[in-house]
């Protein structure tokens, strides 16, 4: 099941560490924090109730939770969350679709996209008479790629096949379990 979302936010552009900056766990003169609080083993129940305290208080932590998933970083407690905690997140983040990331990117900002997102990119450009040059620029690819994609994307409308998924099979939710945009943090 893919996410989709529509609510604004502004979204970290890519390779952007500026949150770190107002992290909790930075360690400072005045907040001395053990960064090996946030990497304790499976069975330091102590350390992880003391680095998810931590992180409960932090005003990145969404932000540091994006880049975890977008950075399919797996070590240590990150926005909140353990290891595995975050390993379904991990599994899911491909089929995210948050339109107000697809929304940034038609804007020109550098926003990490899932696939999902990307393709919803290649159709709002489309929709919107978004050259092949300036989609080859907003998506990193080439100008031939960007034709590539606009002329299978022209195929899709001309066969109606849009109304199919265009993303690719997600997980199953046999499990019973499922993840919301809010499992996701800012980055869904």
């Amino acid at each position: 099941m893919t996410s989709t979302t529509i609510r604004p936010a502004r979204h970290r552009s890519l390779g952007d560490h500026t949150w770190q900056a107002d992290a909790v766990c930075q360690s400072t003169e005045y907040n001395p924090v053990d960064p090996e609080t946030f990497f304790p083993a499976p069975d330091e129940t102590e350390k992880i109730t003391a680095a998810k305290a931590l992180c409960r208080q932090c005003p990145v932590r969404r932000a540091c939770l994006d880049a975890a998933l977008e950075g399919n970083d797996s070590d240590g407690i990150r926005g909140g969350l353990t290891e595995e905690e975050r390993e379904p997140l991990h599994e899911r983040i491909a089929h995210r679709l948050d339109y107000s990331r697809v929304n940034d990117t038609i804007a020109g900002r550098d926003v990490h996209l899932t696939k999902a997102e990307r393709r919803a990119v290649v159709r709002a450009a489309y929709r919107h008479g978004v050259t092949e040059q300036r989609l080859a620029w907003l998506l990193k690819i080439t100008e031939e790629h960007a034709q590539k994609l606009y002329r299978e994307l022209r195929r899709a409308l001309s066969h109606g096949d849009l109304n199919q998924p265009m993303i690719d099979a997600a997980p199953s939710e046999a499990d019973g379990e499922h993840l919301g945009r809010d499992d996701f943090g800012t980055a869904a």
